[in-house]
């Protein structure tokens, strides 16, 4: 007999907001459960709150009521869908913002849905925990790479163990902002890291996650599965560069608000890469959402 739940996770990042609703169906009758996560509905609402913080410093009374709306719109689409149980988190934007948490405050008020101001580790180890089983191979060493609007983090591990994680505040809107020092001074940082963590590492291999690798890697036309390369990589680079905003948007179909910060995402993949010696990237359709969902499921958030 097949037993189905409804759950949810909301992604409040610095670029969008994100609700992914799942079906989490098991066999009942079965003594080894092994749960198979189907996507029911994904609504991604493009409110960029870096813009916000990363300039003033804090969430703007315009952008407040568009969270609110949306809130309220998740709230109502939860409802329709059946969601028996829901995760809301918010990432860089939210928790650099200095009225991020009064903001959280009223939206409970307004629609009672709570949502956590979650820092870069454990934004880190919810992603993380989705499965990666089809590509990581025990006696290889990976770097983890998870570009968001606001910050970036990094996890490697080796030999099946996390060797260690650091999150930077070296997002997709937060450079678009960064003054060419700021940038430098970001990028030399995360250089020195990711050289000193992979000194002692062989044939590092890259995965990447965000939404912008995410459409590189559909864009590329490549089958599921399989990776993308550092000569590939590169060349889209180039490719992307030479377009204008418009044309990413008219020729490339991409979004308004992911036609500009295609560009930096695409370097931070391109400098991990380079200063980790990786040579390919996989790219698994999993974020922030879909991590949240799994943890639900067992009972972690």
């Amino acid at each position: 007999m097949l037993k189905i739940e409804k759950l949810a996770g909301i992604d409040i990042g610095s670029n969008a907001m994100r609700l992914l609703v799942a079906n989490v169906i098991t066999e009942q009758d079965e003594e080894n459960i092994n749960p198979s996560f189907k996507k029911s509905a994904l609504v991604r609402v493009p409110i960029r709150l870096g813009t916000d913080t990363f300039i003033t410093g804090k969430i703007s009374e315009v952008n407040k009521l568009r969270m609110l709306k949306a809130m309220k719109a998740f709230k109502l689409l939860m409802e329709v869908h059946g969601v028996e149980k829901y995760y809301a988190c918010a990432t860089s934007a939210m928790r650099d913002a200095s009225n991020g948490i009064d903001v959280v405050k009223e939206i409970f008020e307004k629609t009672n849905i709570k949502i956590d101001i979650i820092d870069g580790k454990k934004e880190a180890a919810i992603i993380f925990s989705t499965d990666l089983s089809d590509i990581i191979e025990n006696d290889k060493s990976y770097l983890y790479v998870d570009v968001g609007g606001g910050s970036t983090e990094f996890t490697l591990f080796s030999n099946g163990e996390i060797i260690n994680s650091k999150s930077f505040k070296m997002g997709t809107v937060r450079l678009l902002n960064y003054t060419k020092e700021e940038a430098k001074e970001i990028w030399d940082t995360i250089e020195v890291w990711i050289k000193q963590n992979t000194l002692n590492l062989k044939k590092i291999i890259l995965i990447g996650s965000g939404g912008n690798i995410n459409k590189i890697f559909k864009l590329s036309g490549k089958p599921i599965g399989k990776p993308l390369s550092l000569i590939y990589l590169k060349a889209h680079y180039q490719f992307l560069k030479k377009m204008t905003y418009n044309q990413r948007i008219s020729e490339l179909s991409l979004n308004p608000d992911r036609a500009d910060v295609i560009l930096p995402a695409t370097k931070i993949y391109l400098n991990a890469m380079k200063w980790s010696g990786a040579n390919k990237i996989y790219v698994p359709k999993i974020g922030l959402a879909d991590g949240i969902v799994k943890n639900l499921y067992y009972n972690k958030l």
